[in-house]
């Protein structure tokens, strides 16, 4: 061998910087000997040159003749390979020493990154604490992006917490603490890390909410003009999003072609035991029906075989598109009235609508508010909910329902069934309130007035649906403090849909949450035949049970305000003939009352559509407007036996 062609010739040129000349030893060198020393230094020289791609591949050859199961050089090649990047590279690099990323931020940071693109949420939780952990500013911003949609996964807590400790004067992180410890029932650290928040709130500094997730927003204000800076999407300016959608050409048919964009799309979930019927009873003489899903595969394989959702519409599966080439997607049908069932709700893609799927775009059902920064021209809601008050804080226009904006499924939800108290692990001789909301809408205010309403009435039991261990003992911690025993609050696990529906009839009287009210879960209880006490409200959160009342024939179930609520509660505990005769409404109003009437609210939401569609035609911008109610029915939709 040519003394000259040699690895200590090479690496002699390599210490005196001399890459050039050393790269040249060495490529002629690796005809004759490849091993992991002279792949080591090749890859030095080509990045001191500037040649990271080929200084990655380098290392990566390295890596594969290295002895050492998780080789440093299968590292550098997969850091390298993302910092130019190659993806695929990076991430089969990656994945050969992924056991590395539970310690090393690096790699969990190329891992993570490259799952959280691909949409695979459900591979990032081995790298949450040790990115969180990371000194890496990159690496701290990059760790919210981390975040489940699984709100009780411990991982996700863990996250925030450590980042939290270590940067307690970021704002999103302490908004995002408050989350967990809501989700939980922490009260005590709910309230410390609340204190900063109220004090700029008193300050009148709000600049805070534009950090804020809408969704959990709306679990601590009931402040409409509040609501409406809540968020967490990237500003865009909505009025030049909205022109540029408005000049693309469109041709209308002689059918007004709707698409349905959800997660949610499979039986199993709870906007869909709302809204399955309107979908099955859509007039196809005068609409089209497409429905958008980019739902979880793995509920569609559950329901494979057993539900034909064709019978709902068209299905265009935009899961694994982007948003941009969803939204071309939607294009491509030419359809007129793009719906997001979503906005801000888990699993929500509501920025689809930025990249201008439609010439008419509109939210409905899935997030009680103005979905900020999305290009929507209006929203669907009804009186109660949406007020003529409303219109200041919305930048979408309000289409009112003339009854309730929440459709009900009376033909595929199943009928309530009798259930004994014994079944339901309940005291026979005690007047049961109960309470099914998601136990992150139980507030301090909410408990206190509950507390106050079991010391007024000294034979009666709360009933709780549970969430987890944690959230009982926080539960019970605050209860007892206020001097009511452990004995006289109930918890119950959640169980099928079936045995929910039954078992809500073994209670005397629901206890609504606010500012969240319960929104499916008062219709369950409407549908089970339990009475629903509520508090008028000030948002379209805290006004749902109210609309759902109103629209059932039960008005004066709503409270004017939460001393009312109180004392209502107490006088319906010692008072079982009205609630007899509420119970004897309830029945009687469901089969004939507009709630529970799926065909009349489909007619409603298609007139809306058409009215939507006339105004675009005529060049009109749009407007708020109200849908012209149907005569009351004079004979029962349907039957409960």
């Amino acid at each position: 061998m040519n003394t000259n062609i040699s690895f200590a010739a090479a690496s002699k040129d390599y210490q005196k910087g001399q890459y050039l000349k050393s790269l040249e030893v060495l490529n002629k060198l690796v005809d004759t000997q490849r091993d992991v020393k002279t792949y080591v230094l090749l890859a030095k020289n080509l990045l001191k040159l500037g040649f990271k791609a080929e200084a990655a591949s380098a290392y990566a050859l390295a890596g594969e003749l290295d002895t050492v199961a998780e080789s440093p050089y299968t590292r550098e090649a997969a850091l390298l390979y993302f910092a130019v990047g190659d993806e695929e590279q990076a991430l089969l690099q990656a994945l050969r020493i992924m056991s590395l990323a539970r310690s090393d931020a690096d790699v969990a940071y190329v891992l993570a990154s490259i799952h959280l693109k691909r949409g695979r949420k459900d591979l990032l939780s081995p790298y949450r604490k040790v990115i969180s952990e990371s000194s890496n500013p990159e690496h701290v911003r990059f760790a919210v992006h981390l975040l489940s949609d699984d709100i009780l996964d411990i991982t996700n807590e863990t996250l925030v917490g450590n980042l939290f400790k270590r940067f307690p004067d970021i704002m999103p992180l302490r908004l995002l603490k408050l989350v967990f410890s809501r989700e939980v029932c922490d009260f005590d650290v709910a309230a410390k890390e609340f204190m900063p928040i109220r004090r700029l709130l008193d300050d009148g500094n709000l600049s805070f909410l534009g950090r804020d997730n809408p969704f959990y927003h709306l679990h601590w204000c009931e402040d409409e003009k509040l609501n409406a800076l809540a968020s967490h999407n990237p500003v865009i300016q909505l009025k030049e999003a909205a022109e540029r959608r408005k000049a693309v050409p469109h041709a209308w048919g002689d059918k007004i072609r709707i698409g349905y964009l959800s997660s949610d799309l499979w039986a199993g979930h709870a906007t869909m035991k709302l809204l399955r019927r309107v979908l099955e009873l859509h007039d196809r003489n005068k609409f089209e029906i497409t429905l958008f899903c980019h739902t979880d595969e793995k509920y569609l394989e559950y329901e494979a075989g057993k539900i034909d959702r064709s019978i709902w519409g068209d299905v265009c599966i935009v899961r694994d598109m982007d948003d941009e080439t969803a939204a071309r997607a939607i294009r491509e049908r030419n359809i007129d009235i793009l719906v997001d069932l979503k906005g801000h709700t888990f699993g929500g893609r509501s920025r689809i609508l930025n990249y201008g799927g439609a010439p008419i775009q509109a939210a409905w059902l899935g997030f009680p508010g103005s979905v900020n920064d999305v290009d929507l021209d209006y929203a669907i809601g009804d009186r109660f909910v949406l007020p003529a008050s409303s219109e200041a804080n919305y930048h979408e226009k309000l289409v009112r329902m003339p009854d309730s904006y929440q459709p009900n499924d009376s033909e595929n939800r199943p009928k309530p069934k009798p259930m004994s108290r014994a079944q339901a692990g309940l005291p026979e001789d005690a007047f049961v309130f109960a309470s099914f909301n998601a136990n992150r809408k139980i507030n301090t205010e909410v408990l206190d007035i509950w507390c106050r309403i079991l010391k007024r009435t000294p034979n009666s039991v709360l009933w709780l649906m549970l969430s987890s261990p944690r959230t009982q003992t926080n539960l019970l911690n605050y209860i007892n403090k206020q001097g009511i025993s452990s004995e006289r609050i109930i918890f119950c696990p959640r169980v099928s849909y079936e045995e929910h529906i039954d078992r809500q009839q073994a209670a005397d009287l629901g206890l609504d949450t606010f500012p969240v009210n319960g929104h499916t879960t008062t219709s369950e209880q409407l549908w089970g035949g339990l009475p629903v006490l509520t508090v008028k409200g000030t948002n379209f959160a805290s006004r749902v049970s109210e609309s759902l009342l109103n629209t059932i024939g039960l008005p004066e179930l709503v409270a004017l305000d939460k001393p009312a609520y109180e004392d209502m509660a107490v006088e319906l505990a010692t008072n079982p003939a009205r609630l007899v005769e509420y119970r004897q409404r309830i029945r009687e109003n469901a089969v004939i009352k507009p709630l529970f009437d799926a065909d009349r609210f489909r007619l409603h939401l298609e007139k809306a559509y058409e009215m939507m569609i006339e105004r675009a035609k005529l060049g009109q911008e749009p407007d708020h407007f109200d849908v012209p109610p149907l005569p009351a029915r004079t004979e029962p939709f349907f039957s409960f036996e």
